[in-house]
């Protein structure tokens, strides 16, 4: 090959990456318009004053900017489908994370408050417990939607696990369905800590801490706790213990002796916790709909859930590979006039 074809067809490879370049550099400032012009109003978006929920008046905590979809059901009377998953813990979303399931349903719940056709609430559980102020929280959120909308209900649907804080949570319902084979239950309050000091002293390892009073290092895994500070914390776990079984006994309309008699801890298999007044109905999703719809008094219900919007960096990033994903983009367009019709 001599030297003159050797540059033509380097030449030809470089022009290639730079038009490749230019067209991944125009691709993606042309995404960046379009993600601004459907998540802006007409008031721009400076001080993030320009996002949709603005134009309502909401703040966008008060109102979370989510995309409403279509879930099931052909009824007139709107009903909003809330999933709470896994550990219930409160996060702030950041920049590259969405916050944790806790996070989203709580959310979801705050859209559905001010929008004044979602009549109700389908609580869709599967969880074992978690954090007591996150599920106070939620418990919390719910009640609020039913205050803020005459008539709204709120019915509690129970998968695998629905146990300790997921059945706080459920607590605001008016009423709960398990499946057959859910286990449920589990009221009771648990504090733990690890004790490693004989561990640290094998290994030579020594604690150093530099405390202002007795207490102020409690359930140091270094240390152990005295007598006094055992019963300090034992009457704040009954303290919350006793809150968690008035609670239940409240809301479930049961005398709080027979409550207490079952809140140990133990879990219950939905006929179970039929008998024992923790749950009203044993059934499947088709039955948690009909009792929404007669419990709101029609025939059926529409059922919708949420779905946080597409962001910028979803149009590019697509799991596990992280390419570039051009449905993401047609989708984007696609969604754009139900986006846009948001208040």
């Amino acid at each position: 090959m001599d030297q003159q074809e050797t540059k033509r067809r380097g030449c030809g490879t470089g022009c290639l990456w730079m038009l490749a370049i230019v067209g991944g550099i125009s691709l993606t400032v042309a995404a960046a318009f379009v993600w601004f012009a459907l998540n802006a109003n007409d008031e721009g978006l400076s001080g993030m004053t320009g996002w949709r929920t603005a134009r309502s008046g909401w703040g966008v905590d008060e109102c979370p900017n989510l995309v409403e979809v279509w879930s099931s059901g052909s009824g007139e009377v709107k009903v909003a489908r809330i999933l709470v998953r896994g550990l219930i813990l409160l996060d702030t979303p950041g920049f590259f994370s969405e916050g944790g399931s806790a996070s989203a349903a709580l959310r979801a719940i705050k859209r559905a408050t001010v929008d004044p056709d979602v009549r109700g609430i389908i609580l869709d559980v599967d969880s074992g417990g978690g954090g007591i102020t996150a599920s106070d929280i939620l418990y919390q959120s719910l009640l609020d939607f039913k205050r803020k909308g005459e008539g709204r209900v709120v019915v509690a649907q129970f998968g695998d696990v629905a146990a300790s804080g997921a059945y706080y949570i459920a607590l605001a319902a008016d009423k709960i369905v398990a499946h057959p084979t859910t286990l449920t239950g589990s009221i009771g309050v648990i504090m733990q800590s690890y004790n490693i000091r004989d561990l640290a002293a094998k290994l030579g390892i020594t604690d150093v801490t530099i405390k202002s009073g007795a207490n102020k290092d409690l359930l140091n895994p270094f240390g152990e706790l005295t007598q006094e500070q055992r019963t300090m914390l034992q009457g704040v776990v009954d303290a919350l213990h006793d809150r968690f079984v008035t609670l239940t006994a409240e809301r479930r309309k049961l005398d709080e002796p027979v409550v207490r008699a079952i809140a140990d801890g133990r879990v219950f298999l939905a006929p179970e916790a039929l008998k024992h007044g923790l749950i009203d109905q044993v059934g499947y999703a088709e039955d948690v709909d009909v009792l929404a719809a007669s419990l709101l008094r029609t025939n059926a219900v529409r059922v919708i859930r949420y779905e946080e919007p597409l962001g910028l960096f979803d149009l590019f990033l697509r799991k596990p590979d992280m390419g570039f994903n051009l449905q993401n983009l047609q989708n984007l367009f696609e969604g754009s006039e139900t986006r846009l019709l948001y208040k």
